[in-house]
């Protein structure tokens, strides 16, 4: 069972190089994995047209849907504190690059 969360956009989400920049200065160093379930090179960019993306981090992956103005993003439901962590900072790094917002559940 997975868990996810997601981030709803005015305009478009950001480029996937603005994210993972503003992750890696804060110290999360994160890799895509699959682009559109095709295999991807850690440092590929994804295209602007990219439905799913598949990152990855030392502590697990997260799997990214793009739906509209929204970006859902899941990990497995028995993630450790860490992977929590990474999860809800690649959520937070979208929607602050993005000018997004992260939905709760009363949302």
């Amino acid at each position: 069972m997975g868990m996810e969360q997601a981030v709803r956009f005015r305009t478009s989400p950001p480029a996937w190089t603005t994210v993972r920049d503003l992750l890696a200065a804060r110290g999360y160093a994160w890799q895509v994995r699959m682009i559109d379930g095709q295999l991807a090179f850690p440092d590929e960019q994804p295209p602007e047209t990219w439905r799913e993306l598949r990152l990855g981090t030392p502590q697990g992956m997260v799997t990214v849907r793009r739906e509209a103005n929204r970006l859902v993003f899941v990990t497995w439901g028995n993630a450790d504190a860490g992977m929590l962590e990474q999860w809800n900072a690649l959520a937070s790094a979208f929607a602050e690059a993005g000018g997004g917002a992260v939905e709760t559940a009363e949302a």
